[in-house]
């Protein structure tokens, strides 16, 4: 009785957090957009710049390729999260507003069916955990460095393009296809495409331990990529990354592509598109950007966001036990 009380007293702010992330969410497309092709934030180059001279480009040796200008890439990868935002508005199950209102009433067997709202709440849980872990290791003198930024606008397209190709090498290919072959007993090109949309709602698994140990085994790699690969970041990233790791690929298994590959578009695109519109406002780098009031304003609000869904979790899984028992 006690936690349903306190559910209930924390769920109207929480569910007004969860309104105003969506808003952030919603008003960093056209943010990002307008940095990409009408501010200076590349200095030397622009969106006409052609994408055969981007490094990892370079290397596949495309032809073909030094027709297409970045701003075309840009374009595809906005459009393709756009429309993917749109879905996760709408579904799977009941639309955001229709599942935002019963939290608001703090029943916990009505939270579930909107793709959007996984995406916020673990969103802002893997800030609020990403912000512990980096303080615990900075007191064993483990700093996170980021890579060095040769270009702002080419840091903005990276950063906008890495969600898609990391999810699915990391999701898709290294938690999808082994989760199908561990629990499908059907042999059917369609039934494997839609498992790896959402592996849960097609392989439903009594004892989801494998699943479990697949995603585990990926975030290690995830987290290990990260100082492995050209990126450039030091070790103290490994834990932060293989802990993100394992949220996605849990949201991934649990809830489907779209909130999975959304959670990684959040903390790569909507947190730079703002980091670079204060960076571009201010004429200051984007690391000084982000000492900025209104980038701490906003990570607070994904901080106490992210603590705020930890607690309704919590209690909501002692009420449904409760019930149950």
């Amino acid at each position: 009785m006690q936690s349903y009380k306190v559910l209930q007293g924390i769920a109207i702010p929480y569910s007004a957090l969860i309104s105003v992330v969506f808003g952030l969410l919603v008003f960093s497309f056209p943010i990002g957009a307008y940095l990409f092709f009408n501010s200076d934030i590349g200095k030397n180059i622009d969106y006409q710049y052609p994408i055969s001279e981007i490094d990892f480009i370079k290397k596949l040796d495309l032809g073909g390729a030094s027709s297409i200008e970045i701003g075309d890439l840009f374009i595809a990868v906005w459009l393709f999260f756009l429309v993917l935002f749109v879905i996760a508005i709408f579904g799977p199950n009941r639309n955001f507003v229709r599942v935002l209102s019963p939290i608001m009433a703090g029943t916990p067997d009505r939270q579930d069916g909107n793709y959007l709202v996984h995406t916020i709440k673990w969103f802002t849980i893997i800030i609020i955990l990403s912000q512990a872990i980096d303080v615990i290791q900075q007191q064993f003198g483990v700093v996170i460095t980021p890579p060095p930024i040769e270009n702002d606008l080419m840091q903005l397209l990276m950063v906008s393009l890495a969600p898609i190709v990391e999810e699915i090498g990391f999701r898709v290919i290294l938690v999808g296809i082994p989760i199908f072959l561990l629990y499908s007993h059907r042999a059917s090109v369609r039934y494997f495409f839609r498992s790896l949309w959402n592996p849960s709602s097609v392989l439903p698994a009594a004892n989801p331990k494998k699943a479990i140990i697949v995603i585990a085994m990926s975030a290690i790699l995830f987290g290990m990529a990260h100082v492995m690969s050209d990126q450039g970041w030091t070790s103290g990233k490994i834990a932060q990354a293989a802990m993100s790791g394992m949220i996605i690929g849990w949201v991934y298994y649990r809830y489907g592509f779209v909130s999975a590959i959304l959670i990684h578009w959040a903390t790569n695109y909507v947190i730079f598109s703002y980091g670079y519109l204060v960076s571009s406002v201010n004429d200051v780098g984007i690391m000084d950007a982000f000492s900025h009031s209104l980038l701490q304003t906003i990570e607070v609000l994904f901080v106490v966001t992210g603590a705020l869904s930890l607690a309704m979790i919590w209690l909501n899984s002692r009420k449904t036990l409760h019930v149950q028992g």
